[in-house]
């Protein structure tokens, strides 16, 4: 299949400016046979297929050759009423239908924006942070503001706050980043400190405070995501506690889980503790904070929604 064809659709790379000029037409064209063609799939008759575009048989007809063309074999074995696709015919069907749906999406996000309607604001949340103090915000926000929709992602573990700079996210909800980007504006949620996690059932949940020896005699579950990690185990390790975990896992939940049926241990933020079954207690001499926040691109440059967003988050009263 030759290449000008998709490139034509979606790109203008490497031509000058007069020459993207010329493609205009061509490219409203391109994009019309887009739907004759899905049309001549659906009925297999030129005639009905027409009608359904709203032209005539010969415009349809040209349309279609100059598509086989240009993808250089035929879609369509001609064969009167027992006309049918070609298997070149079939995946580019595929292929077209997919791009109408990326059209039609386009199309109503251009039309929202437009007429201040429905938007949608991708919020990427750090993997260590729990959802049980959100939920609630999240409620009263989209409350008192009707015409948002809030899609949430996981911020991956080689992502930063610099995808609210790419325009990846609208929004970052992460432990504050020890060298902030002065593009952004980092708004401050709550604070929680790291403390024991253990299961209901377990001996160190009947101490309102632990001791640093009492950890050593229970297997640890090691946070792989944690970004705190490596200032725990030092902690520890400078006081001769050496903690050996029996079980690692970049799964928050998976962690949370193996340590709310098990006897064994980890550390966690306070907050984050969301699996049933799981309690937290302090640790003796144990003092480590981290603080949440809301990144958001400075300035005007940040949708109106998204700044509203972290003004209610601001202005909220974390439990």
């Amino acid at each position: 299949m030759r290449h000008a064809y998709f490139c034509g659709l979606l790109s203008t790379d490497g031509l000058t400016e007069a020459a993207s000029v010329r493609r205009m037409g061509q490219r409203t064209m391109e994009l019309n046979q887009v739907s004759y063609f899905i049309n001549l799939a659906e009925t297999l008759n030129f005639t009905a297929a027409a009608r359904l575009s709203g032209v005539s048989q010969p415009s349809l007809t040209r349309a279609i050759r100059r598509l086989e063309d240009e993808l250089g074999g035929p879609l369509i074995y001609r064969d009167g009423k027992n006309s049918r696709l070609t298997g070149l015919g079939h995946d580019v069907e595929a292929e077209f239908r997919r791009m109408v749906v990326a059209m039609k999406s386009v199309r109503n996000h251009s039309e929202h924006w437009a007429m201040g309607g429905h938007r949608v604001l991708d919020v990427a949340v750090a993997p260590t942070v729990g959802p049980k103090e959100f939920t609630a915000f999240f409620e009263s926000a989209l409350a008192e503001m009707p015409s948002i929709e809030i899609k949430l992602h996981s911020l991956q573990s080689n992502e930063d706050t610099s995808e609210v700079l790419s325009g990846k996210y609208h929004a970052c909800i992460m432990p504050r980043e020890t060298r902030p980007e002065r593009k952004l504006d980092v708004h401050p949620l709550f604070w929680e400190r790291f403390v024991l996690g253990c299961s209901a059932n377990h001996p160190l949940a009947a101490n309102e405070i632990v001791s640093g020896e009492d950890l050593l005699e229970f297997p640890f579950v090691d946070r792989l995501k944690c970004e705190f990690r490596d200032r725990i185990l030092d902690h520890f390790a400078r006081r001769d506690l050496l903690m050996r975990p029996r079980f690692r896992s970049d799964r928050e939940d998976w962690v949370q889980r193996v340590v709310a049926d098990g006897h064994a241990i980890c550390i966690l933020p306070e907050r984050s503790a969301t699996v049933q079954g799981l309690v937290t207690r302090p640790i003796d001499g144990f003092v480590l904070e981290r603080e949440v926040v809301i990144a958001t691109v400075s300035g005007s440059t940040a949708t109106v929604e998204i700044r509203n967003i972290a003004q209610l988050a601001t202005r909220y009263e974390w439990n």
